[in-house]
């Protein structure tokens, strides 16, 4: 297949529209951590109270927008004929030449299809169409080793880039999306037999090379990366999918093989990672742990309270980022005017400079909606269109 440019197709710029008789109400949409609850069953239950904010109209509207347009991305972003995902793009969503997918933004994208198709975003067999091309890539032609891909690649053509490694996490993420996919259109024989066929080719206990944790990765040069998942993180959905594999599952050991370290920080304490906010947030993405106990630890109220010490870090660092407030909070790691930077607290990490990543709040609306929709929206009031692109 030869790969096609970017600028040979324009945005669809008519594909968001609000369809109302498909809308849900958006407290449901918070209290089910933004619909990607249960991966198995299609559906999710988190019942905190804490989950049940009073929404304005002005902070509906607002969360309507945010969700449009993320929903968006993935869909403008993605390509017309292998439904890769770019794993990055410039803001205002013009043609460039940027070529690279992740093989995590493909997962990423396959649950945000979904949502657009619960929330009415576009017509359904629209979006049917782009599941079935991206499952039908990846299960086809897009180059793996023992069931798992690699973490970069062409997006028209599937080729490696870069020598990049086998990613163990990156395809998790992307089989979390295929799953989620493989529940919500559960009536369409052709999705269910893609995706069924494509997780269950995963060979997990490989990926372990002889140990109870898994590698980070895997190059065809030189063999298993040293580094390991063995450090709480969003290293959960991993081992989570792990077990669950119905054709090569791993030894339910594996769930205890990695540490917990509990630390206390601004008053809050926690199970901890050095490592930005996102490595709180990635796994409750795709699984519901509200309520659920692991030897004493709720790990939903877990990242609660790793959200609070992230913005109890973020008031203590007035003193460098005199901008930074109750209003305007939140770090993690994205892009930024010298590139990819693993940023954020506490405690300390990456080269801080005063950036603000709005994902950081966003990632946390599950967790603490209030908080986060307070510095979301002044954010959006705040800064405009010179950060509020397509």
């Amino acid at each position: 297949m030869n790969p096609v440019h970017p600028s040979r197709f324009t945005p669809i710029r008519e594909w968001m529209s609000p369809d109302t008789s498909q809308r849900l109400d958006r407290r449901e949409l918070l209290r089910t951590s933004l619909l990607l609850g249960g991966i198995a069953a299609g559906s999710s239950g988190c019942h905190s109270s804490r989950l049940t904010p009073a929404l304005s109209s002005a902070d509906d509207a607002f969360l309507g927008e945010l969700e449009r347009t993320g929903c968006r991305y993935f869909v403008e972003a993605a390509h017309p004929e292998t439904g890769q995902v770019l794993d990055r793009r410039l803001a205002d969503g013009q043609p460039e030449s940027r070529t690279v997918s992740s093989i995590a933004a493909t997962g990423f994208g396959l649950s945000a299809l979904c949502i657009a198709d619960v929330r009415g975003y576009a017509p359904r067999e629209t979006l049917r169409k782009q599941v079935i091309r991206t499952l039908a890539w990846l299960r086809h032609h897009q180059p793996q080793h023992e069931g798992f891909y690699y973490h970069f690649f062409h997006w028209g053509n599937g080729e490696r880039m870069w020598k990049c490694e086998l990613s163990s996490v990156d395809s998790a993420l992307l089989f979390c999306g295929v799953l989620h996919a493989r529940a919500h259109f559960d009536g369409d024989p052709l999705i269910q037999s893609l995706a069924t066929s494509i997780v269950e080719r995963a060979r997990w206990p490989w990926f372990l090379n002889g140990s109870a944790t898994f590698s980070m990765g895997w190059k065809p040069e030189s063999g298993f990366l040293a580094s390991r998942w063995d450090h709480y993180c969003e290293l959960m959905l991993i081992y989570l999918l792990g077990l669950g594999s119905g054709t090569h599952p791993l030894n339910p050991a594996s769930w205890r093989a990695w540490t917990r370290p509990i630390r206390t920080y601004f008053g809050e304490r926690f199970v901890w990672s050095p490592a930005p906010l996102f490595v709180h947030q990635f796994s409750h993405a795709w699984f519901d742990f509200a309520g659920r106990r692991d030897d004493g630890v709720d790990w939903f109220e877990n990242s609660v309270a790793a959200t609070r010490a992230h913005i109890k870090w973020s008031l203590d660092q007035r003193g460098r980022f005199e901008r930074w407030s109750e209003d305007l909070w939140g770090v993690t790691s994205s892009d930024s005017a010298k590139g990819y930077v693993g940023w954020g607290g506490p405690p300390d990490s990456g080269p801080l400079d005063g950036t603000i990543v709005p994902c950081a709040a966003a990632g946390s609306l599950p967790f603490l909606p209030t908080e986060c929709l307070r510095t979301l929206r002044f954010q959006r009031e705040k800064y405009g269109d010179k950060i509020w692109k397509r």
